[in-house]
């Protein structure tokens, strides 16, 4: 008998969807890296070229959460700034 794949999926806002936007229009992308088997998940952030990787890895139910908490930071630390 086969498992069933669980969908894991995140219902993000519209100001997470307004941090997003903005960071991606301003150079900065955050994305997952698997660690194992798609069940690890590290998160890079990568800005002006240098990729910086999470040192804490995460599993696929709070990644997408954690990535847009990422872009909110990154957001409201930059805006104000450019």
């Amino acid at each position: 008998m086969r498992k069933k794949k669980t969908v894991v999926s995140y219902a993000y806002s519209p100001e997470d969807f307004k941090a997003y936007r903005w960071c991606i229009n301003n150079g900065i992308y955050i994305s997952p890296y698997c660690k194992e088997n798609f069940v690890s998940w590290y998160v890079d952030i990568q800005i002006n070229g240098k990729v910086n990787r999470s040192p804490k890895y995460y599993d696929a139910r709070e990644l997408w959460e954690i990535i847009f908490n990422y872009y909110k930071y990154y957001y409201e630390k930059y805006e104000k700034n450019i």
